[in-house]
């Protein structure tokens, strides 16, 4: 990925909290010689591996799992907010038209979870993850054994071992701290919610950036 030194985060806290945050990915890798990709949530566990290992499944019907052997190389990308960017919006000129957005890339070679109850223990926990916030939390526990067997032996699990990562948060910092000011007052007046949460991304990184 291309990023210009003023957009780049390489804080390994910040990256594993923006795909903590933001944890449907798209995963590519090649397959029969061409980019395959699948949409999906991946699970972060920060302590396995130098950077972190990524935990999934996809469904036994998607042939990208048979890609899954531990040695050939993806990509997983992780998306945030993004937004088109005003020129008007500016204190200083000249001034053209962008667009801002976070996004994280993190690389490695995902390798299939052959053990069942592992896999079980992927579903579960990704169902738990997810279900945490709502006032009536869904449990796996009220799925019936049969349904639930048949059900794990449609999906394949695999982890990825992060082998490196990548943070690109474009925030407008090439530009005059009082542009970046006027950029976040502008987008947190938007009607549209990604526009109001890529705000408040900003203006974590402008605090960060004065600290």
């Amino acid at each position: 990925m291309y990023i210009p030194k003023a957009f780049a985060v390489t804080d390994r806290d910040v990256l594993h909290s923006f795909i903590e945050a933001n944890s449907f990915a798209t995963l590519v890798n090649a397959r029969e010689g061409a980019p395959f990709a699948t949409r999906l949530p991946m699970l972060l566990d920060r302590n396995a591996g130098v950077h972190g290992t990524l935990i999934g499944h996809v469904a036994r019907a998607n042939p990208h799992w048979r890609s899954f052997d531990g040695a050939a190389a993806a990509l997983a990308m992780f998306d945030g907010p993004h937004a088109y960017i005003s020129p008007h919006w500016y204190a200083t000129s000249p001034a053209v038209p962008t667009w801002n957005y976070a996004t994280v890339h993190a690389w490695g070679a995902p390798r299939i979870i052959d053990d069942p109850r592992r896999v079980e223990e992927i579903v579960d926990c990704l169902a738990a993850t997810f279900e945490a916030a709502k006032a009536q939390p869904w449990s796996a526990r009220e799925v019936p054994p049969e349904f639930k067997a048949n059900m794990l032996n449609a999906i394949v699990g695999f982890e990825m071992a992060i082998d490196r990562i990548e943070g690109k948060f474009k925030f407008g910092q090439n530009r005059p701290r009082e542009d970046q000011l006027a950029t976040v007052e502008a987008l947190q007046n938007s009607e549209h919610p990604q526009s109001r949460h890529l705000a408040s991304l900003m203006r974590a990184e402008l605090s960060r950036a004065d600290r």
